[in-house]
């Protein structure tokens, strides 16, 4: 009761989550408002900051996100007031938060930007491992030093980019659908990056250039008991680099696919030995090497919905993400999406009065694009952070603004097995019934080139490798050009397409 007497701070402004959503929407209104205080809160002494960003298109972009010291954000934004603590309560209909420290903030107009959390196979295994931010990827790290066997567990991107990077353990991952990369690809271009798997010639990396923070230190160490299990925001693009994943052997990568399954149970080592079950080795490879034995003690076994039985060091549990939107339902009547998310109009508004959401932790209500669909990725986490922003600011003054054009057509750029990967529109036909057609041009451990046609309009397309065609297919997409008459020559690479529809 004595932290709910003290007179509150504050703000015109006020965004909770330190991460890409959240530190854009912030930077944006602190643009907007330089003589307003905008108050920013995290759980995390550090931000994801979007850097190098670059319009590849008109609605592709590219961007690094660094981590940051809360301290360079409010020097480059001297109106942007950063607290380090997590959000305890929020009561709307007084326009305040209460953080875990018991410190009451106000607010006139509030962005909840708080991300989401790893959904994970089994809580409270000390065996079970999710990575979400960077003290998880951190401690993936640490733990993998030692290994010789996990598992991964997901088809998403963050099990995409492990099974690729890891090296000298051996990988088992088990996945539910009959393909890898799901959520991505369709079959043809899950069997083009699968050969990348089995190849043994380590390739050259990129070069990283950014410079990383970490919450290690002092900071780290003044973090309470109540806070430690709070979870920082999520992990950006390339967030393996910088971090060494190699296990305990000496080989190059070693992974076997198990599809179509998810996990049954889990036992720990003892359980294990008094139910008298038999594990199956790691499935030998051409040259009938491995690593270990039948009857090797392992810290943890699982058994797959398959019937089949592996034991290994630790379970990395890639299953997805759920909004974090917990700690503001308490009081609040909250519309929510099936997802969990908190549901946004197309001015990114909540359910509530002036309270906004952006990133992760919302969940998109509005009438589509015919070529937009949400995904919980960092790019929409900035596009979404940057609008919300933009209708804030709009609302504080009485303005209306249009919908973003970036939310007209769904666009992703991001790299899988060190490949060049662009996602637009409708990429695998989602939603587009059975009346569609694929066109498809293929270069072994070159290039997929994947289009998806719906009466004579190009609705979406899948490119991996240097293609160069993204720009022409994003306009293709927005112009929705009959092509009816290109036919095949539409992905002839012996035809400039680019000069063709210029």
């Amino acid at each position: 009761m004595e932290a709910a007497s003290k007179p509150p701070a504050v703000g015109k402004f006020m965004v909770v989550g330190g991460g890409i959503a959240g530190v854009t929407c912030a930077e944006q209104l602190a643009i907007n408002f330089p003589s307003e205080d905008i108050l920013l809160i995290t759980a995390s002494p550090v931000i994801k900051a979007v850097t190098n960003f670059k319009q590849v298109s008109k609605i592709l972009e590219e961007f690094d996100v660094e981590e940051q010291p809360s301290t360079m954000l409010e020097n480059r934004f001297p109106n942007i007031k950063v607290i380090e603590s997590a959000v305890k309560q929020l009561k709307s209909e007084e326009h305040r938060v209460l953080t875990e420290d018991g410190s009451w903030y106000g607010y006139e107009k509030l962005c909840l930007c708080a991300g989401a959390t790893p959904k994970l196979i089994c809580e409270g295994n000390p065996y079970v491992l999710g990575i979400r931010d960077t003290d998880s990827a951190q401690e993936f790290q640490k733990q993998l030093t030692t290994a010789k066997r996990i598992m991964i567990v997901g088809n998403g991107g963050i099990a995409l980019e492990l099974v690729y990077e890891i090296k000298g353990c051996e990988v088992i991952w088990a996945i539910k659908d009959t393909a890898i990369g799901n959520t991505f690809f369709d079959a043809g271009a899950a069997e083009f990056l699968t050969c990348k798997l089995t190849s043994e010639k380590p390739e050259a990396k990129i070069a990283h250039k950014r410079t990383r923070y970490t919450v290690e230190g002092t900071k780290k160490e003044g973090r309470t008991e109540e806070n430690a299990g709070n979870i920082g925001s999520a992990l950006g693009p390339d967030w393996h680099e910088g971090l060494n994943l190699k296990g305990a052997k000496e080989f190059h990568r070693k992974v076997h696919i198990e599809t179509m399954c998810e996990v049954k149970k889990i036992y720990l080592q003892e359980e294990f030995r008094i139910l008298q079950k038999n594990s199956l080795d790691f499935p030998k490879d051409k040259r009938n090497k491995s690593v270990t034995t039948d009857n090797e003690a392992w810290p943890v076994y699982v058994e797959l919905t398959s019937g089949k039985l592996y034991g290994c060091d630790f379970i990395v549990s890639a299953t997805g993400v759920t909004p974090n939107t917990e700690p503001f339902l308490h009081g609040n009547n909250f519309d929510l999406g099936e997802d969990g998310g908190l549901k946004v109009d197309d001015h990114m508004h909540t359910s509530l009065p002036d309270i906004y959401a952006a990133g992760d932790i919302c969940t998109a209500s509005w009438q589509p694009s015919p070529s937009w669909q949400q995904m919980r990725l960092w790019t929409q986490a900035r596009q979404m952070g940057w609008y919300a922003a933009r209708c804030m600011a709009a609302a504080s003054v009485g303005d209306d603004i249009d919908m973003d054009f970036s939310f007209e057509l769904f666009a992703h750029v991001t790299r899988f097995f060190n490949y060049k990967v662009v996602l637009l529109g409708k990429y695998n036909a989602q939603g587009l019934g059975p009346d569609h057609e694929l066109m498809l041009r293929c270069t072994k451990g070159q290039e997929y080139v994947k289009v998806v046609i719906q009466n004579g309009r190009m609705m979406g397309a899948v490119l991996i490798g240097e293609t160069d065609l993204e720009e022409t297919f994003e306009n293709l997409i927005l112009n929705q050009m009959d092509l009816s008459s290109y036919g095949e020559e539409l992905l002839d690479p012996n035809i400039d397409i680019e000069d063709y529809f210029d």
